[in-house]
């Protein structure tokens, strides 16, 4: 697993990401999107800085649902960093801070 970022040395636009994946407005979602978005942010190509932004402005309801594997992604909808994200996030104990598991 990368090492997570002094959020200091990051970019404007990925401090902004971070910031984004951290607040999405269920606590479900910030730690599933959040804890994805924290540990990968340095490495990311400017490419999947944009399919990031691209997935950020999905509906957190069915974000959730997806990246737990819940509810399969629709195909119009379905990215590589969507289906990067669902593998990491789909995982047991994927969400839960690790001092909580």
């Amino acid at each position: 697993m990368p090492d997570e970022p002094d959020p200091d040395s990051l970019s404007p636009r990925r401090k902004r990401l971070l910031f984004r994946a951290w607040h999405r407005g269920t606590k479900e979602a910030d730690l599933m999107i959040g804890g994805f978005v924290k540990r990968n942010i340095a490495g990311f190509t400017d490419g999947e800085l944009d399919e990031l932004e691209a997935v950020l402005e999905l509906p957190d309801v069915d974000l959730a649902d997806w990246l737990s594997g819940r509810r399969a992604i629709p195909a119009h909808v379905t990215t590589p960093m969507l289906e990067r994200m669902a593998l990491e996030c789909g995982g047991t104990g994927a969400g839960v801070p690790p001092d909580l598991r």
